[in-house]
């Protein structure tokens, strides 16, 4: 895994083999990202990260000059891998959150400006994400939702759909407030 741009453009993080995250793939990251090139100004904004694994989503986002990264993981060895990654690269606005993704969404009074989730493809609650997300307000009105999923999952109908991508085997839907 790398982080494909920003002030770690080339850093190389490698996760142990007891990390079971399955990492967003670089040509899938390097995807989203030129896409988010043309959406986001990256500096200064509030980023939420969900089934954060690695942390590679938020270490991407932190080195393009976010102001912070909340990233919630529940796996303990997960989240030791992460807080061994900041301190590497002495990140200090990563705010790692160590809970079950579904508790932090229900008791969540903060709103940001851009959310990734990252869920385990084979997630039964997976669909309910987006309505989550909604439902619990953590998106500024002007924010950008992304949805990371595999190719079972649709979308398109959703209320608050924008736009779909597929890099590979990897599929990204994006949801605005409309």
């Amino acid at each position: 895994m790398r982080i494909i741009s920003g002030k770690f453009k080339g850093r190389r993080i490698s996760a142990p083999s007891n990390i079971t995250a399955r990492p967003t793939t670089d040509f899938a990251k390097e995807g989203l990202f030129n896409l988010l090139n043309n959406r986001i100004d990256f500096e200064d904004i509030d980023v939420l990260d969900l089934f954060a694994g690695t942390g590679g989503i938020s270490l991407e986002f932190i080195s393009r000059g976010c102001n912070s990264s909340t990233s919630i993981e529940i796996n303990e060895r997960h989240c030791s891998f992460i807080r061994k990654t900041c301190k590497e690269l002495d990140v200090n606005n990563l705010n790692l959150i160590k809970s079950d993704v579904f508790t932090f969404i229900n008791n969540c009074h903060v709103k940001f400006d851009s959310i990734f989730a990252d869920p385990p493809y084979q997630l039964e609650s997976l669909e309910q994400i987006p309505d989550l997300i909604f439902k619990n307000n953590l998106l500024k009105p002007s924010g950008l939702f992304i949805l990371e999923h595999s190719a079972k999952n649709d979308f398109s109908s959703h209320p608050n759909f924008d736009a779909h991508r597929k890099y590979g085997n990897v599929n990204f839907t994006f949801f605005t407030h409309k």
